[in-house]
């Protein structure tokens, strides 16, 4: 089986260098174009699954994969949804590092199971559980010889890559999500999974210039 989890393309916010979090912020003009380039390269690839994340910057992204072909039906799953950052969506980094120093830090260099992102926010913990639970749901699914789409958000990808890899979330920044990038899994089973592509972008960027969200 294989899994075709790809972040959603850029949006203003990712950017301006905002936390968005739960905020439903729509693609930008260059996250459109960014998702049609994805849809392009999958064109050929068959998929028997495609679940997204509810906010429109996920489901917009899997529609462009999705477009033009007759099956399968977009499956909209709020296990899927973007980390709730609390009081720090719709601020930038700057702000949010000057107002909560503290927590911000923990944030960006080892933040772990148990650390909020932001006041009243979740913790990847609370992430890994409830995305891991669609996968989980996903590959119970898939045929030996099938593939999903699974649209998502770049919170929801590092910590379901960290599980596959092995790798403590503590370990969450050690790799990238550019905006619309593509990973692939592929395995007999959920527990056999191995990580075949890792933050494939050069479909939107060039070699060496994969982007980063400005808030991380």
């Amino acid at each position: 089986m294989n899994i075709l989890l790809v972040r959603h393309g850029e949006t203003t916010w990712n950017r301006e260098g905002r936390y968005q979090g739960r905020t439903d912020i729509p693609l930008s003009e260059t996250g459109q174009s960014q998702v049609r380039a994805l849809g392009d390269r999958l064109r050929h690839t068959p998929i028997a699954i495609a679940i997204a994340s509810p906010l429109s910057r996920a489901r917009t992204t899997a529609e462009a994969i999705l477009a033009g072909r007759g099956t399968p039906a977009l499956e909209l799953d709020a296990g899927l949804l973007e980390i709730s950052h609390g009081a720090w969506e719709g601020k930038l980094a700057s702000e949010v590092e000057r107002d909560h120093a503290e927590m911000f830090g923990i944030w960006r260099t080892a933040p772990g199971r148990d650390a909020p992102a932001g006041p009243n926010a979740e913790t990847l913990g609370d992430v890994e559980a409830r995305a891991w639970a669609v996968l989980e749901r996903v590959c119970a699914r898939l045929q030996p010889d099938q593939t999903a789409l699974i649209a998502a958000h770049d919170a929801v990808n590092r910590v379901l890559l960290c599980r596959v890899l092995g790798l403590p979330l503590q370990q969450v920044w050690k790799f990238r999500q550019a905006p619309a990038t593509l990973n692939v899994l592929s395995g007999r089973s959920l527990t056999e999974l191995q990580v075949v592509r890792l933050n494939d972008c050069e479909h939107a960027e060039p070699l060496l210039h994969a982007g980063q969200h400005r808030a991380l």
